[in-house]
């Protein structure tokens, strides 16, 4: 009996030793794996109930009058001098001098370069010359004969005269011995021809003393006055040469390129990239400066003729320049889809050289309102960045509403909103990327 009991009596000791059971393992498992899905499933439910956070702001409406004035378009292009020059030589020559570099800045007619001229002053002599010769005769026939020539050529007519009264005589002579029969026939012809010789050359004579009296005819004088003017025209023509191998500046600018150097020869015909040179420098008046901008056709009609822009550049983004559209190109470009306008800029300063990139913020026209219009109709002005697509999103009541917009010119401040805002809207000014509309949303504190 003792040992039977003993038998059914519960070791405690050996019972703390030995392990779990195997049930008991497995339901501890599963009571573990169960808390922690509780705990996940809690925080993904907390995490999809909460509401984003969101930057709001009170939407204020300004008086028009006020308002500031909005940009119309920006557009990006390129500083480019109004009227670039490229200074030529009127003659062919080679450089003896050139006086200017790049960047010097050079005044109206101021001198340049100079040429060889050895062969234009040679020609130059040589025009003088022949005017001088031409000259002398047209006075020489204007002045008509001397009275010398006169008095000779009336000696000459007398002289003659007496031979032919001298012949005469011998003639009759000779016919009244023929009578008699004292000479032969041969006389009688010897002296008829004498005679008929010496009136031919007192005739003659006569007439060369009338001519040398009376002195050039007009139609020679005339001749020799238009010789006379070629010679002169032909001077002037030297002139002109020798004056254009010193080559001045036509108007005040600046030197943007130096094309020759001494020695080199210069021409006035079509030249390639290599041998001789068809220009000297290059110049322009920077102060007389224009922004050349390619505008796509889809916002041309943004634009007009003489409207107003902010010109600033990537170089110096702190300085404005005010400047207005002064050209619109007549045609498009159809390869770009685009159309060229050149913006002037009224006051330019040193800081801005051509070829410099530069952007442009077309100001946006302002209507004219009477006063009352003004004042019934504010002007409501957001952030950019809080429209989007067209629409805006406004905190109500703990959630986001959507609101179409309809928009108006950028503005410094900000993008104008024509319809859709009246103020005192709560505007959420960043919205998330995928808030929608009635989404719960919490004000950033």
């Amino acid at each position: 009996m003792d040992a039977e009991l003993k038998n059914l009596r519960i070791d405690r000791t050996a019972r703390r030793d030995a392990g779990p059971s195997k049930w008991a393992t497995r339901w501890i498992v599963a009571g573990v794996t169960l808390l922690a899905g509780l705990g996940v499933w809690r925080t993904v439910s907390a995490r999809l109930d909460a509401a984003p956070v969101v930057e709001v702001q009170r939407v204020q409406a300004i008086s028009a009058a006020s308002a500031p004035e909005g940009v119309a378009l920006n557009a990006t292009g390129y500083i480019v001098a109004a009227h670039k020059i490229e200074v030529a030589a009127k003659v062919v020559g080679k450089v003896k001098w050139i006086g200017v570099d790049k960047g010097d800045r050079v005044r109206e007619d101021e001198v340049m370069v100079r040429l060889e001229d050895d062969e234009y002053q040679a020609q130059l002599e040589q025009a003088r010359g022949q005017l001088a010769t031409l000259q002398a005769k047209l006075d020489e026939a204007l002045h008509g004969s001397r009275p010398e020539e006169i008095a000779q050529a009336l000696a000459n007519l007398d002289s003659a005269k007496a031979d032919l009264e001298n012949a005469r005589i011998s003639l009759n002579r000779v016919k009244s011995q023929i009578g008699e029969g004292l000479v032969a026939n041969q006389s009688l012809d010897d002296a008829q021809a004498r005679y008929d010789g010496a009136v031919h050359k007192v005739n003659s004579l006569q007439k060369a003393y009338e001519l040398v009296r009376l002195g050039p005819r007009q139609e020679e004088i005339d001749s020799l006055r238009g010789q006379v003017q070629q010679a002169k025209g032909a001077l002037a023509y030297a002139e002109t040469n020798l004056a254009n191998t010193v080559i001045r500046a036509p108007v005040t600018g600046t030197i943007l390129e130096r094309a020759v150097e001494k020695g080199e020869f210069v021409t006035t015909s079509f030249v390639g990239d290599r041998g001789a040179k068809g220009y000297v420098v290059s110049l322009a008046d920077l102060n007389d400066l224009e922004v050349e901008l390619d505008i796509s056709q889809n916002d041309f009609a943004k634009l007009r003729a003489g409207q107003h822009g902010t010109v600033t550049t990537d170089a110096f983004p702190d300085r404005r320049y005010d400047g207005f559209i002064k050209e619109i190109s007549p045609e498009a470009n159809r390869q770009k889809a685009t159309v060229q306008i050149k913006v002037k800029v009224t006051k330019p300063d040193e800081y801005l050289r051509p070829e410099m990139n530069a952007s442009v913020a077309f100001i946006a026209d302002r209507q004219p309102a009477s006063p009352s219009a003004v004042r019934a109709r504010p002007v409501v002005i957001v952030p950019a960045a809080a429209v989007r697509d067209g629409a805006v999103f406004v905190l109500l009541d703990g959630r986001a509403v959507r609101r179409g917009v309809k928009t108006g010119a950028t503005t410094g401040s900000g993008v104008r909103i024509e319809e859709g805002l009246v103020g005192g809207e709560d505007l959420i000014v960043t919205p998330p990327a995928g808030l929608k509309d009635g989404d719960k949303v919490r004000r950033k504190a």
